[in-house]
């Protein structure tokens, strides 16, 4: 017998047989079908129904224990990409202070957030949940300031390119991530919607109504976040309000800790209603959206309370957003990200060369070009800049810096 024989390879025949052995009786499958079938009789009218879903791009068997959004939800929550945002900027870039929210942290919030108007308003949870952990997972490092820094980048190499974190988190995980083998989480068309279309910067929205004649070719990541439609499902319009619900108080809150802020928590008197602390403001901002939109095919949110928060995030804007620390943090963004997609464009011209390199950031870089998923299209349909883009956009803020200490401190 050969001594280097695996074990695997000894007992294969015997591997093969508990490969193909139902590890869930027909029973047990049927009774959690039944189960399902009356989880979505209880939806409300014209919530998501799981098995109405309109399925994914590459079909697959379904799963004998979770519906196809709970599937989606362990996909996206398992993906490099999501435990990444654990070391990216939310608003305050402050790695030595581990109150200040993160990226990640506020993706939990959104989900906890649009999971709660949802279950009150008998919508499907298990979607919600799965659009709100993806929704964050193309953000750059250093949160927006890294987003603006590409945008321009890119687009003085080509006008017609451009970056936003929703497009871009829809590639990442239709393109970039890897699940089984191959490349492409293949999620359902429900979340993919969510997450292309959960933008929270809109801040004058008062009343989302689904699109749900949207095609497959809506959700192309090609299509600037201003020409394309709203969220197609209910469940997407609600993680839309919650991306800016999780984030208004909240930055007031990282502010204070950062002294940006040296007052108490404050909101400008026309938001001063919705309370003067962070839980607050979620708990006003989610009741009024659930009076509001209880029974209608439509998420909605009273006058007085849009305006309450759309003056609350406008404060945050001049106070925090454009405060001397943030700006002056912004300056060293700008710098960093810019040197880096210089380097890295100049490199990705002559990948050869570059994957011979003598410094190790080049190298690397060389490394993840050769392995793109899409390194064999025509420029025309890959330009150069998009591996640039993509390669920065999946860094954390610590391996941002790192990497711009190795291109140009060695």
């Amino acid at each position: 017998m050969d001594s280097n024989i695996s074990l695997f390879e000894l007992f294969q025949d015997s591997f093969k047989e508990l490969e193909n052995a139902n590890r869930i009786s027909d029973l047990t499958i049927k009774k959690i079908e039944l189960q399902r079938r009356e989880r979505d009789r209880l939806l409300a009218p014209n919530a998501q129904k799981t098995l109405q879903t309109r399925g994914r791009k590459i079909p697959e068997d379904d799963c004998n224990v979770r519906s196809c959004y709970e599937r989606d939800l362990g996909r996206i929550m398992y993906s490099q990409a999501f435990r990444r945002l654990k070391h990216k900027t939310q608003v305050f870039f402050n790695p030595a202070n581990d109150h200040i929210c993160s990226r990640l942290e506020h993706v939990l919030y959104v989900e906890y957030i649009a999971a709660t108007i949802g279950q009150a308003l008998g919508l499907n949870v298990d979607l919600i949940r799965a659009m709100a952990l993806g929704h964050d997972v193309g953000h750059t490092p250093f949160g927006h300031s890294g987003e603006r820094v590409l945008n321009a980048k890119l687009k003085a190499i080509d006008p017609n390119l451009y970056f936003e974190h929703e497009s871009n988190g829809l590639r990442v995980l239709d393109i970039m991530e890897k699940h089984n083998g191959g490349f492409g989480l293949n999620l359902t068309f429900e979340v993919r919607d969510g997450i292309i279309c959960h933008c929270g910067e809109f801040y004058g929205e008062r009343r989302l109504v689904p699109c749900r004649d949207k095609t497959e070719d809506d959700l192309s990541y090609l299509i600037p976040k201003k020409d394309r439609k709203g969220p197609a499902t209910l469940e997407g319009c609600v993680v839309r309000f919650s991306d800016k619900i999780a984030y208004v108080g909240r930055d007031i809150e990282d502010a204070l800790r950062t002294g940006v802020i040296e007052s108490e928590f404050e909101l400008p008197e026309e938001s001063i209603e919705m309370g003067n602390s962070n839980s607050a403001i979620i708990n006003y901002l989610v009741e009024d959206i659930v009076e509001n939109s209880i029974d209608k095919d439509e998420i909605a949110i009273s006058d007085r309370a849009v305006r309450a928060l759309e003056n609350a995030l406008k404060n945050n804007v001049s106070k925090i957003y454009r405060s001397n620390k943030v700006v002056t943090y912004e300056k060293y963004c700008n710098v960093l990200l810019d040197g880096l997609f210089d380097a890295y464009y100049e490199a990705v011209r002559n990948i050869d060369r570059a994957s011979n390199s003598k410094n190790d950031a080049i190298r690397k870089f060389a490394d993840f070009v050769n392995e793109h998923p899409q390194r064999d299209l025509p420029e025309s349909e890959m330009p150069p800049a998009i591996f640039v883009s993509d390669y920065i956009a999946g860094m954390t803020d610590s391996y941002a810096a790192a990497c711009f200490n190795e291109l140009y401190k060695n």
